[in-house]
């Protein structure tokens, strides 16, 4: 922790708690989100304002004092958090080298390197482990070829198949956020999770920390869905044959554990051509995703230099026959 006015360094001395999972029925012991409308209201002890904000943590909007909210009056407490470790100049050098590789950029998006504005930013994310087990029923399919020469064709015969298969997940990381586009955050990807600290407030001071609005029974849905995905390969994997059909799949979600974590992200804002683009940085490993403008002319350029060594093509094959 570092003092805005005085640079005074504080080592903020890591807790001897493990980070751990909770098992999927304690969250029916739990009162329901107790969340005001308004937030929270949190004293300044820079100048003694008082600031209204709906996050964990953030600045005085007075005198930019770092503010942290308890996260103790919340209905689930985050359980870690992977902390900051790409600083506010190695964001301006990734975004510089991530501007410079963009295909068909303007010229001038060199401007994202002194982005007008960086916010450092915890985003809340669930994660959630599960033992499955799913009985499906499909098809294989066995090729066959018939005929000869020219007249050569693949045929397939089908045959009904049904079977059982397993899969432990661990980690299924789903967003806890709405309000952020899940695809960019997923971009992200992968977070060292395990590489995650037990959560304690002092980590927040000087960053804003953004409050789940996605409940953790409705998060699950989503990695559900991602489970699913993974589990219909396994399916197919096991019917095994030339070609496969899945027609059904049930899945059994045994041992189910969830926790609350949050991941740095630096969000980065440019204005170019009159419109306002956002990129974010992994806090933790650098890597960039974000929205860019492409240049119309490098796009033209391309697609004639294309026509150009098609139309060649052709006319040189023409004078070779």
């Amino acid at each position: 922790m570092r003092c805005p006015n005085c640079g005074f360094e504080q080592p903020i001395a890591p807790v001897n708690r493990e980070v751990r999972e909770h098992a999927w029925e304690e969250l029916a012991t739990l009162a329901p989100k107790p969340m005001a409308a308004g937030g929270h209201v949190l004293k300044c002890p820079g100048c003694g304002a008082t600031n209204e904000t709906t996050a964990l943590s953030g600045r005085c909007q007075f005198c930019a004092t770092p503010l942290v909210a308890s996260a103790a009056t919340d209905r689930i407490v985050p359980e870690g958090l992977v902390p900051f470790r790409v600083n506010k100049r190695d964001v301006h050098d990734n975004l510089r080298k991530w501007a410079r590789s963009r295909w068909f950029a303007p010229n001038n998006l060199k401007t994202v390197s002194s982005a007008e504005t960086l916010h450092g930013t915890y985003v809340p994310h669930w994660t959630y482990d599960a033992a499955t087990a799913s009985a499906y029923h499909g098809e294989r399919g066995e090729e066959y070829t018939v005929g000869s020469g020219d007249d050569k064709e693949t045929k397939v015969r089908w045959y009904r198949v049904n079977g059982t298969v397993q899969r432990f997940f661990d980690d299924v990381l789903v967003p806890g956020v709405g309000h952020l586009p899940a695809d960019k955050l997923t971009a992200l990807e992968p977070w060292p999770l395990k590489q995650a600290v037990a959560y304690q407030e002092e980590y927040l001071a000087g960053f804003r920390t953004l409050r789940y609005d996605i409940e953790p029974e409705s998060g699950f849905q989503t990695a559900q869905d991602k489970m699913s995905k993974v589990i219909e390969e396994d399916c197919k994997r096991d019917i095994g044959g030339d070609r496969q059909r899945v027609h059904s799949v049930d899945t059994n979600y045994g041992s189910v554990t969830y926790k609350l974590l949050l991941l740095p992200v630096w969000f980065a804002s440019y204005v170019y051509n009159g419109k306002q683009w956002q990129v974010m940085v992994n806090a933790e490993t650098g890597e960039v995703t974000g929205d860019r403008p492409y240049s119309p002319w490098k796009i033209a350029f391309l697609i004639l230099i294309v026509a150009v060594v098609a139309t060649l093509a052709l006319v040189l094959g023409k004078h070779h026959h």
